[in-house]
């Protein structure tokens, strides 16, 4: 069987036995919710997340939902693929990014490639730079650019991957017999490691020595954000974590907004461009990918329409901020009080969460990012693309 015909048909397969728990936690993939930043939004800009990707896919020239599926398409990664079908029936993580990768539309995964091909546009080319219009562009954005994008995803995709590796010293009954959740491990590390052997393949096709440098440093900020989420996720359980908003910025930069960030600013040097306006790159890319985690983080206290029974990150940006309002002694107090029978009870806590100040000063951080991401794009000229990464901004920042 082709991997073309296993990935269309691998939703089918994993509906049935529903999503997986996941057992190291990752960032929520579902789509932000519509919500509202400090700066007006312009009342012709949408405000709903699948309709400003739409747009946005229209101005970079071609869809980006799977800009990334050209790797995994490949045949290098067929027999990995006819793998992945023997983890069915268990809970193995690697099945819910499988699956997400290929059959939700809503998750927009392909948001950064998309980001970068929108400020490639928004900057254009270098007028200091003669040489680089030569380069072949389409649509605005030169191929060496979209190539950025695409390895920009690869890298993603491979750290999401790498993600779902279970840790086995956690393991339940009901996860699924060990060998086949050692075998789901070993499949998550191989095919992570090709995607990102082929992510490095490309820069190196770049022949920009610099780009390689601010993508080589995104890979490493990424293997170290996610080792801390790891450590803090393992310890979640015996609440003795106590990070504080400062260090939560920290990791989250780290395992969120370096390679978006660093990304911008190499498809800026792609072009020629000089440091002031890589800079500015750079700094949409941090304060979007800030915003848009952060929002993320405020979806079980937000949403309408929300599982009680189901469990949410305790250092989440709602329920470190939370914390940091109460102090240690009353939060240990608070959760001391949301046990029953010594499991915790997410409905009780969610609810004395959002109950606190800890909602409303996420929100208002979602806000402050998304508001120097504006400021960013404010040095460059208007334009379709730069309304565009206007609008991403506007979809992560208005709650309604």
């Amino acid at each position: 069987m082709s991997l073309r015909k296993l990935l269309l048909r691998l939703p089918g397969y994993l509906g049935a036995s529903g999503p997986p728990r996941r057992l190291w936690r990752f960032p929520s993939l579902g789509p932000v919710s519509s919500v509202g930043s400090g700066r007006e939004r312009p009342s012709r800009s949408p405000a709903h997340w699948n309709q400003v990707v739409s747009e946005a896919e229209k101005i970079v020239g071609y869809p980006t939902s799977f800009m990334s599926l050209r790797c995994l398409l490949s045949d290098e990664l067929s027999n990995i693929a006819m793998q992945v079908r023997k983890l069915v029936g268990t809970q193995h993580p690697l099945l819910t990014t499988a699956r997400g990768l290929v059959h939700d539309s809503r998750h927009n995964l392909q948001l950064r490639g998309l980001v970068v091909l929108l400020i490639s546009k928004a900057a254009g080319p270098s007028s200091m730079n003669a040489s680089c219009q030569n380069y072949d562009m389409v649509s605005g954005i030169y191929s060496c650019q979209r190539s950025l994008a695409e390895i920009t995803e690869l890298i993603h995709t491979a750290l999401l991957v790498h993600r779902g590796i279970v840790n086995l010293n956690e393991l339940q009954s009901s996860d699924g017999p060990l060998k086949d959740m050692q075998f789901g491990n070993k499949i998550a590390i191989l095919s992570g490691d090709f995607l990102l052997a082929n992510a490095c393949n490309g820069l190196a096709l770049l022949q920009n020595t610099k780009v390689v440098e601010l993508l080589a440093s995104a890979l490493m900020d990424l293997v170290q954000g996610v080792y801390h989420e790891n450590s803090t996720s393992a310890k979640e359980n015996h609440i003795t974590e106590d990070i504080g908003i400062s260090t939560w910025k920290e990791q989250t930069f780290l395992s969120h907004g370096a390679l978006l960030a660093k990304s911008c600013q190499a498809a800026m040097e792609l072009a020629k461009h000089d440091a002031d306006v890589q800079d500015m790159a750079f700094q949409y890319g941090k304060h979007m990918a800030m915003s848009h985690k952060i929002n993320s983080d405020l979806q079980p206290f937000v949403k309408e329409k929300t599982n009680d029974s189901v469990a949410f990150n305790l250092n989440s940006a709602p329920v470190v901020l939370h914390q940091e309002f109460l102090g240690r002694d009353l939060w240990m107090k608070q959760i001391g009080e949301a046990q029953e029978k010594g499991r915790l009870d997410y409905a009780k806590l969610r609810e004395t969460i959002k109950a606190g100040k800890g909602v409303t000063s996420a929100i208002d951080l979602c806000r402050y990012h998304g508001n120097k991401a504006l400021e960013a794009l404010e040095s460059f000229p208007p334009s379709e693309a730069r309304s565009a990464l206007e609008n991403i901004v506007f979809a992560v920042t208005r709650f309604s």
